[in-house]
């Protein structure tokens, strides 16, 4: 895909833009991370780690209001078990006397009503705390987020056409999409379950030493255990996660490829080989599948198999010292309460763990966007072009992707007011690199171009391009009405002005049969129109911006006779007292052509008008003549 066919980085531009993508973001096949499954890690985790921190740092006072609440919900939270084995002791107590028939003996309903009534508080004071750290919280992250992302966005439009040349449009996309959303619901989530995590085993060890040490050395004793057979599992797991991703992968490719090109598939009847091979890759996933979550799942009923050792030797030795009288009955309650709590927030902070090192990796990819080299900033000396004649001169420009290697090598152009220029070449000759370097999506190595004897560089590029209309093969229409779409090259159009656009563009006939007119609303792709339709709309569009340049990557080829007829009358009416650059497809649009310029290899090797380029019997001759060679059609229908 060339250059101009991609982003366009400047929307106040009046040119059409037809080229811009829609694309939908590609998310990965999971929405979570479980204990084992492989999680991308940054390439430097501390570095991202601090200026991820900057954004939060502006945020530091509800955050430590925020860790203040967690740790208030978090210790109301431990201490109901320990309130609610006193109420048990006190219970036991009172039946075992009155068992005894001690004289006076009795359950002390009192106390124990007022035990309930601590834990209600207790409990309604945990969850109310939690509500204000998640409230709180949600603010947080949200700005923070909010932030990332317009700064994100800004810079995006900032960034010189090479990058999106050297990204993927779903790239970008997922980065602003994907990786912004991973961080904002770590920030949401994780965070204070990580902080919840860590008071809540703080908090449980140090209730479980004042009820036993020699239980809680007990219950500590089987914490490595749980860890290593974690990590054993979690290894092993790790290669069928892959597997299953890079399968998943490959099965919904094969799913995309075959909807979206169904037609293709049923007229070679390619349906019985498209099932097989869905079936042999369902098969992969499902026997990837199978053994990832089946080693993972093993985690937790081994986790619980150590857990109720612990708890086992807890119980006995809780037995030996009630019956010792060194502990109460409702402590054992309560501590036993403790030890099945202790493992979860182990578990969940190895989780968050996972999280947090995908969540650096997704604020590393948006880092790297914002390190991008910008587009060299606009000049100062505020020049404006009021009338613009459209005199472009090309002056011993040079340029070059990588400084190493030059595409173009001191080329010369005069283009005078009012000229139909057109460019031929073959692939790679460097035609469309011309209209980019005119239109500034890249900077010239060397040499200048000006427009009306004015270098573009002391031009602010939004002026600049104000100049331009663009009309290219890959048509580009957003989800909307054929009025707003049209309106699109001028903001502050009248009704009339739109009407009168699409007359001349010789849309006015087909947009009026259409039930709804010019209220019809075009879907996402746009498909609810032809081909044709569609490019007479963005021929409209260019008529209502009318700028003072044109640029035309004729658009005529995949339409039908008919249609091609209307485009080519409303690109004449385009064109007239425009200077125009036209990257030729046909020659039945250039033969008329005031100047052609014929590139090759980065370079004008020849021009003249049609008449004196095939009298010279050179490059563009053979190009020329090799096409009737090819075709054996007439004159009008040969391609170059």
């Amino acid at each position: 895909m060339s250059p101009l066919n991609k982003n366009r980085t400047d929307v106040n531009s009046t040119a059409s833009t037809e080229n811009i993508p829609r694309q939908r973001p590609q998310r990965g096949p999971g929405g979570g991370h479980a204990m084992g499954m492989p999680v991308e890690k940054a390439k430097d985790f501390k570095g991202t780690f601090r200026r991820l921190l900057s954004y939060i740092k502006p945020q530091r006072v509800s955050l430590i209001v925020v860790f203040i609440m967690a740790i208030l919900s978090t210790v109301f939270n431990i201490l109901s078990p320990k309130i609610m084995g006193d109420g048990i002791t006190k219970l036991f107590e009172g039946f075992m006397h009155k068992s005894a028939h001690i004289a006076g003996a009795a359950i002390d309903f009192t106390y124990i009503g007022n035990i309930l009534l601590i834990l209600i508080g207790l409990y309604v004071a945990s969850a109310f705390f939690g509500y204000i750290q998640q409230y709180i919280m949600a603010s947080v992250s949200q700005k923070i987020v909010f932030n990332l992302r317009n700064e994100t966005n800004i810079k995006l439009s900032r960034l010189p056409l090479k990058f999106f040349d050297s990204k993927t449009h779903g790239e970008i996309l997922s980065r602003m999409t994907n990786d912004i959303d991973n961080i904002s619901t770590t920030l949401q989530q994780s965070i204070t379950q990580l902080i919840t995590a860590f008071v809540t085993i703080i908090g449980i060890v140090i209730v479980m030493l004042t009820i036993s040490p020699l239980m809680t050395l007990i219950t500590l004793a089987t914490l490595p255990l749980s860890i290593i057979i974690t990590i054993f599992i979690a290894k092993r797991s790790q290669k069928y996660f892959k597997e299953q991703q890079k399968v998943l992968g490959d099965l919904n490719g094969h799913v995309e490829e075959m909807y979206t090109g169904h037609k293709i598939v049923k007229a070679f009847n390619y349906e019985r080989q498209s099932v097989e091979i869905f079936e042999a890759t369902n098969a992969k996933l499902y026997n990837a599948g199978w053994k990832a979550q089946f080693i993972s799942g093993i985690i937790m009923p081994m986790m619980s198999f150590v857990n109720n050792i612990g708890y086992v030797l807890v119980c006995i030795v809780g037995g030996v010292l009630v019956t010792r009288g060194a502990l109460h009955i409702g402590d054992i309650q309560a501590f036993i309460q403790y030890s099945k709590q202790f493992s979860q927030p182990i578990v969940q902070a190895a989780n968050i763990s996972n999280i947090i090192q995908s969540t650096i990796a997704s604020a590393e990819r948006v880092f790297e966007i914002l390190d991008e080299k910008e587009e060299s900033p606009d000049s100062d000396h505020n020049i404006t072009l009021p009338d613009v004649k459209g005199v472009v001169k090309f002056d011993h420009v040079e340029f070059g992707y990588t400084e190493d290697k030059k595409l173009m090598r001191d080329l010369n152009i005069d283009v005078k007011s009012g000229q139909m220029v057109a460019i031929v070449g073959p692939t790679g000759a460097g035609k469309t690199t011309l209209v980019n370097l005119l239109m500034r999506f890249y900077e010239v190595s060397g040499g200048q171009i000006s427009v009306d004897d004015v270098p573009i560089t002391d031009l602010k590029r939004g002026d600049l391009r104000q100049i331009f209309g663009m009309v290219l093969q890959d048509t580009w229409l957003f989800k909307g009405s054929i009025l707003e779409n049209i309106a699109y090259g001028k903001q502050d159009a009248t009704e009339e002005e739109i009407f009168h656009a699409a007359d001349t563009a010789r849309a006015d006939h087909f947009i009026r049969t259409l039930p709804e007119g010019y209220k019809t609303i075009l879907n996402e792709e746009a498909n609810n129109i032809s081909q044709g339709q569609k490019q007479l709309l963005t021929i409209a569009r260019a008529l209502l911006a009318d700028p003072a340049v044109l640029i035309l990557d004729e658009a005529t080829s995949s339409v039908d006779t008919r249609t091609e007829l209307l485009i080519q009358e409303a690109m004449t009416h385009l064109m007239k007292g425009r200077t125009s650059f036209v990257i030729a497809h046909r020659l039945s649009t250039i033969k008329g052509a005031d100047l052609i310029l014929v590139m090759n290899d980065g370079a004008v090797i020849e021009k003249g008008t049609h008449v004196e380029l095939l009298s010279q019997n050179g490059f563009y001759a053979d190009l020329y003549n090799s096409q009737f060679a090819l075709a054996g059609l007439s004159d009008d229908s040969d391609q170059i």
